[in-house]
């Protein structure tokens, strides 16, 4: 069954198809660059992903030649802007980064082409991240005189760890896919034809597998830079039990077992 919830030609799309939560963000003509309506769209999607029993896993994707080019330069030099108002858009944008970031489905997402500035933070929000061996990587955030927003100073040494994150924001530094790859930027870089496909691939495993499991492995892992260890270590007792309780565990241990059982 498929559910479409936002229109055609939104700023950024959804569909829900048997489990799977489509979000693709659809500025092509902007390099997807992200203004006012797509970061209010953004939270709004990210909610209902997270809160819907029916999705299972999220695959995040980009229409056009790039994936994300940050923040739309162009939007902010309109007069319409100020701080406060700049502001107040990033904060909307981070409450979605946040919302995913605690949320208990999986994600992956397949970059394309230009990935800069608040693009980074964009594509950090997946779990796992299948890159085109066309697409490059760059802060840019000091070519215009701004800081990093989108959770980019979060998100980015969490990703690469801090002396590569400040070599990147601190530089003109652009990275090829096979240097994203190897500082662990991306998780994997297949040819430009076949990066839906794969990340398609990894998202229907996790669906085909123990789906509950993979989200709440990977909400734990998120929540720990966070909090103390003692929190974690709570979480992870209570987390435990619960999935213990359920018939896919029951059903997975029972299989598990009885091809360990020997005549």
């Amino acid at each position: 069954m498929t559910a479409t919830d936002v229109a055609a030609d939104s700023a950024i799309l959804l569909s829900v198809t048997d489990g799977l939560a489509r979000v693709t963000l659809n500025r092509p003509q902007r390099l997807n660059a992200i203004d006012d309506v797509a970061g209010e769209l953004w939270r709004d999607i990210a909610r209902e992903v997270t809160q819907r029993d029916d999705v299972k896993a999220v695959l995040l994707d980009a229409a056009g030649q790039a994936f994300c080019a940050g923040g739309d330069v162009q939007a902010m030099a309109s007069s319409e802007y100020d701080a406060a108002t700049l502001s107040h858009h990033a904060d909307v944008i981070h409450e979605g980064h946040a919302t995913l970031r605690h949320g208990a489905k999986p994600i992956v997402a397949a970059v394309q082409g230009a990935v800069a500035g608040g693009g980074l933070g964009f594509m950090l929000c997946a779990d796992y991240i299948v890159a085109a061996d066309s697409a490059f990587f760059a802060s840019r955030y000091a070519a215009i005189g701004l800081t990093p927003d989108c959770g980019v100073s979060t998100l980015l040494p969490e990703a690469v760890g801090m002396r590569r994150a400040l070599e990147l924001t601190l530089s003109d530094r652009r990275l090829s896919a096979e240097e994203a790859c190897e500082w662990g930027l991306v998780t994997e870089v297949v040819p430009s034809a076949q990066v839906g496909a794969r990340a398609l691939e990894v998202a229907q495993g996790w669906l085909s597998g123990a789906a509950g499991a993979f989200g709440q492995a990977r909400r734990l892992l998120r929540a720990a830079p966070l909090r103390d260890v003692q929190a974690s270590l709570d979480d992870e007792a209570r987390t435990i039990g619960a999935a213990f309780a359920t018939e896919d565990a029951t059903q997975r241990i029972a299989a598990f077992t009885a091809g360990k059982k020997r005549p």
